[in-house]
């Protein structure tokens, strides 16, 4: 019973994908809700109502959007080289992780800043509150709940990238169960390693679970 597993390749590879998906979601949450806002702020009526930002924005975060997690990995190789200067390894993911998942997160700010109460932004408005104390200080602690929610299951979506960034030499356990499981035939590789990454999809759920409710104050 499993006497094809390699623990301290499996060890290994479990750490890749968690340094790939922990370095990501850092860099992702940042930029993520930097493109929401501008996204959202940018739109008609808002408080930078800006239709060519908004136009370039919406066009930047629905190209990486539809394409497919693969296909922009190998779309991203020049770039990953210049940046990482190499296209193997888990670093050379972190580019094509970040971008495709920032894109994803972006929609998912905007849509949690658009159901925020307007009676509360009209509320700021009224005592004097000015762009940046409305952004900071109402939209954002608002929709926190949304945005932790919504970075969980960027967290999680990251996690499959990783599994497919490793068909591609990035690494991590998608890597070692295509390498050492598929190609090599021993199924029980591929179990332990889709069993982990089950493991740490639920708890990457269950710590942000814990956190909306405790930040949620409805």
């Amino acid at each position: 019973m499993l006497e094809n597993v390699d623990w301290g390749n499996m060890l290994e590879a479990t750490w890749e994908t968690l340094y790939m998906s922990g370095v990501a979601i850092l860099f992702t949450f940042f930029l993520g809700i930097i493109l929401g806002l501008i996204l959202f702020l940018s739109s008609k009526g808002q408080l930078w109502e800006n239709k060519i930002v908004n136009i370039v924005t919406t066009g930047f975060v629905n190209i990486f959007r539809s394409v497919p997690f693969i296909i922009l990995i190998i779309l991203l190789i020049p770039f990953t080289n210049v940046v990482m200067g190499t296209m193997l390894g888990p670093n050379a993911a972190l580019p094509a992780l970040v971008i495709g998942s920032a894109a994803f997160y972006a929609r998912l700010v905007e849509i949690g800043l658009r159901e925020v109460d307007k009676g509360v932004v009209e509320a700021a408005r009224s005592m004097g509150a000015n762009q940046k104390q409305i952004i900071f200080k109402v939209f954002i602690p608002e929709s926190l709940p949304a945005l932790v929610s919504g970075v969980t299951v960027t967290a999680i979506l990251l996690v499959s990238y990783t599994a497919m960034a490793g068909v591609i030499g990035a690494g991590g356990l998608g890597d070692l169960a295509f390498r050492d499981g598929f190609q090599r035939n021993s199924s029980d590789v591929t179990i332990v390693a889709t069993v982990i990454i089950s493991v740490i999809v639920f708890i990457i759920q269950g710590i942000g679970d814990v956190i909306t409710r405790k930040i949620d104050k409805r």
